[in-house]
């Protein structure tokens, strides 16, 4: 089993313990299509948590999208595996809206970015269907439940 060391950044108050972001992506990394996309032995994650602007801003000088968005993945190389973004109010607006915990949608942010990094993509219905079960894979090895409709 692979150790997934991650650093957690909170740029903004946000009310998301770090141990939960752990929690969920070891979790994530168990769920066999992940673990074999993953290093032997062990890897690192770093994870930010930021506003709508810093994200409006890494969307633009990244992604080339001039709008905020809730999540971003940067890929890194060896055993570093990349840098997650994650927009605080983005995830609190979606919890609200979808009617579950800001620790799930949390969690579920978490572990699409996370995907991203190993190589998933959803740009096809195929592909969006192949995440989401992934997706809906790791978020109940952490006891998280989306709401319905959410994915």
């Amino acid at each position: 089993m692979t150790v997934i060391e991650a650093e957690v950044v909170k740029a903004v108050r946000a009310d998301v313990a770090p141990a939960l972001i752990r929690s969920v992506l070891t979790r994530a990394a168990q769920v066999t299509e992940v673990a074999a996309r993953l290093p032997d032995d062990s890897c690192a994650v770093a994870v930010r948590i930021t506003s709508d602007e810093e994200m409006a801003k890494l969307n633009r000088d990244y992604a080339g999208d001039d709008h905020p968005t809730d999540v971003l993945s940067f890929a890194g190389e060896g055993g570093h595996i990349g840098d997650i973004a994650i927009s605080w109010p983005a995830a609190a607006r979606q919890a609200k809206a979808f009617g579950h915990d800001t620790d799930t949608e949390f969690g579920l942010l978490v572990v699409h970015g996370f995907l991203h990094l190993l190589g998933w993509d959803h740009a096809t219905a195929a592909e969006r269907k192949e995440m989401n079960r992934l997706t809906r894979a790791a978020l109940k090895r952490s006891k998280l439940t989306l709401a319905p409709g959410r994915l």
